[in-house]
């Protein structure tokens, strides 16, 4: 059996990332204070909801707080994604009864539902469905029975009733719905995304990688860096997630409308299988929806949500994201904090800690090489911290697939790389400058930087990886384990 060599005040960093989603709950800089203390990573900011003005405000707040408590924090701006909603009631909402018969009518006047009859923003529906079909709406929480469709018509059996308010959404069962996944709102939205620097653009919706390579193009063009996070939430999402999964930077497992689409059952396999291919193709991956619902209300979270987040950060997820509970939530900090501390209790698990990740596969690269290395030789030898200087961040992305305790510090100049890596599992974010071209000096600096910040002393390894000094991307090609106190002048 391996000798485990982990100190013990490794505990005192998790290496599992916390997204928080912005809104009026945390519009005071005091309470984003407070986020930050209590450990968030990455805000996100819901485009679905509210101006650019208002967004572009929020990211530029919590980017001044992150500096003034010296950390990055990351942004990510979240697109809406195709409408798919039913219109307004007259009285505001009904009650469908089992057995009813209920018309969705892309005719139908937006602002004038009734008992009987509502209308829809997604007019190609009776396009996408046919008799037989079965309609999702509010979430699941309402299920319709295609009887008939008839021109602008489509007329439903209710099979599960309810109350059904205004603007709820609605799913096809098994997916088929042909919606774009990028509407006209969602270009101008990442234009604005571009304006701000946004570190990350999630896709809502996208159905191929198409979709995933069009958003990249359109942000590109646009003067945007960020990455695109793909959010999985069809059917067909899952059915071409490997293509997916290899055109972005990041995934979501966006597990409400996802779960409405393939059923609440399928989620939970869904969700490990997701996480599990993210990390053998090198790409990050966020557990999304619902991972603290009750906190909206409730000071504390339920056993359950405790259970729900722990098997996330067991199945090796990147990051987990708090919605609501952050954004209209009465505990928007209390919920962080416990996000935070369920987090760093199972990441003191063993099988969180250890990693079979690539044993088998060929190299591809250098930088990939010295990355696999790094992590092989820090997980069996009883090293304190990795310093990777990296221009990029590639380096350190490959370093934190790989399951370890020992925390991966990319020491960059690169404020974007900064933020982009705030994302990743283990990661941990240091603005360092090069100064030199002497490799001695910058191993020095490197150790003193850690040394300043509490996570080395004298006697304990350090691993340092770096290229030439030329400060070219994916140019890391050298390993160094160095004893901090006893560096040699060369």
């Amino acid at each position: 059996m391996r000798q485990n060599f982990l100190p013990k005040a490794l505990s005192l960093l998790r290496r599992t990332k916390i997204v928080a989603t912005f809104g009026p709950a945390t519009e005071d800089p005091k309470v984003i204070d407070k986020l930050i203390e209590a450990g968030l990573d990455v805000a996100r900011l819901n485009f679905s909801h509210e101006s650019h003005e208002v967004h572009m405000r929020r990211a530029e707040t919590v980017r001044e707080r992150a500096k003034a408590h010296g950390r990055e924090v990351g942004v990510i701006v979240d697109l809406q994604g195709p409408k798919i909603r039913i219109g307004k009631f007259k009285t505001g909402r009904i009650t469908l009864q089992e057995g009813e018969t209920f018309v969705l009518d892309v005719d139908h006047p937006l602002e004038a539902g009734t008992q009987e009859r509502v209308g829809i923003t997604y007019k190609a529906l009776p396009q996408d469905v046919e008799r037989g079909a079965t309609l999702l709406l509010d979430d699941g929480r309402i299920v319709l029975w295609v009887d008939k469709v008839d021109g602008s018509t489509v007329t439903c059996r209710v099979v599960v009733g309810g109350e059904l308010s205004n603007n709820k959404g609605i799913n096809r069962q098994g997916g088929g719905l042909t919606a774009k996944a990028l509407t006209d709102k969602d270009r101008e939205d990442i234009r604005a995304a571009a304006r701000m620097q946004a570190d990350y653009v999630a896709i809502s919706f996208p159905r191929s990688a198409d979709d995933v390579n069009e958003a990249r193009q359109l942000l590109r063009a646009a003067g945007g860096h960020g990455g695109i996070i793909a959010k999985i939430e069809r059917t067909e999402a899952v059915q071409n997630i490997e293509s997916i999964i290899d055109a972005a930077d990041a995934i979501m497992i966006a597990r409400g409308d996802l779960g409405v689409e393939i059923g609440d059952a399928a989620v939970p396999p869904i969700q490990k299988r997701l996480i599990k291919m993210a990390r053998e193709r090198n790409k990050v991956s966020i557990t999304a929806t619902q991972m603290m619902e009750s906190m909206i209300e409730n000071a504390i979270p339920t056993r359950a949500e405790v259970s729900d987040v722990a098997n996330a950060v067991i199945d090796g997820t990147d990051a987990v994201m708090l919605s609501a509970e952050t954004a209209v939530g009465k505990h928007p900090v209390a919920a962080v904090m416990a996000m935070d501390r369920v987090c760093r209790v199972v990441e003191q698990e063993p099988e969180v800690i250890t990693s079979a990740h690539r044993m088998e596969l060929k190299f591809k690269r250098v930088d990939e090489a010295i990355a696999m290395a790094t992590m092989y030789t820090a997980n069996h030898l009883a090293v304190k911290a990795i310093a990777a200087l990296t221009e990029s961040g590639s380096t350190v992305l490959w370093m934190s697939r790989i399951s370890s305790a020992v925390p991966i510090y990319a020491l960059t100049s690169q404020v974007g790389t900064r933020r982009k890596v705030s994302l990743y599992r283990g990661v941990y974010p240091v603005a360092f400058e090069i100064t030199t071209s002497d490799h001695a000096t910058v191993n020095k600096e490197a150790i003193d930087e850690l040394r300043r910040r509490g996570t080395v002393r004298d006697g304990d390894l350090v691993i340092i990886t770096k290229g030439d000094l030329t400060g070219v991307m994916g140019g890391t090609n050298a390993m160094k384990i160095a004893m901090v106190g006893n560096l040699p002048e060369f």
